[in-house]
């Protein structure tokens, strides 16, 4: 079970992933080898699934975003596991979820600008098996992103 020594954990490194052990148990009043172990076990558990770089995608040339909503010809087991494995097989989809009710998928696609979408649109996005419509929405401003569960 969390407590609320874990939940600061989990706050702080919300705020910064990078943040040292000692730095950490200074923050949430511990000492650092129960701290470290607190962490260990937030691992262990699977609450903490990873630690990544937040890389902002206009900075590297990918700053045009679209959400692409999905609906299948027919979704059944075999279908839906051939279009989820490419659909996380395929970089410029960042983000992917099955929804309930229509449409049954919705995609967060990044490309450079409005032509390369376009391209990725025409050779990715249509070959994706048991594709049946695909409806996009432009985004024009990116208010939050990667928030992470409120801890």
């Amino acid at each position: 079970m969390i407590d609320h020594i874990d939940r600061s954990i989990l706050r702080y490194l919300k705020e910064d992933g990078r943040i040292t052990a000692t730095a950490l148990a200074a923050k949430v009043g511990l000492t650092v080898a129960p701290c470290h172990r607190r962490l260990r076990d937030l691992e262990a558990s699977g609450v903490i699934r990873g630690y990544k770089a937040d890389i902002d995608p206009a900075a590297v040339g990918l700053g045009f975003e679209a959400i692409v909503f999905v609906t299948l010809r027919q979704v059944d087991r075999s279908t839906m596991e051939i279009f989820e494995n490419r659909v996380s097989d395929t970089p410029n989809i960042v983000e992917a979820q099955r929804l309930f009710g229509s449409p049954d998928y919705l995609l967060k696609v990044i490309a450079e600008d409005l032509p390369a979408y376009q391209r990725f649109y025409d050779a990715e996005l249509t070959s994706l098996p048991g594709v049946e419509r695909l409806t996009s929405t432009l985004v024009m401003k990116n208010l939050k992103s990667n928030a992470g569960p409120p801890v």
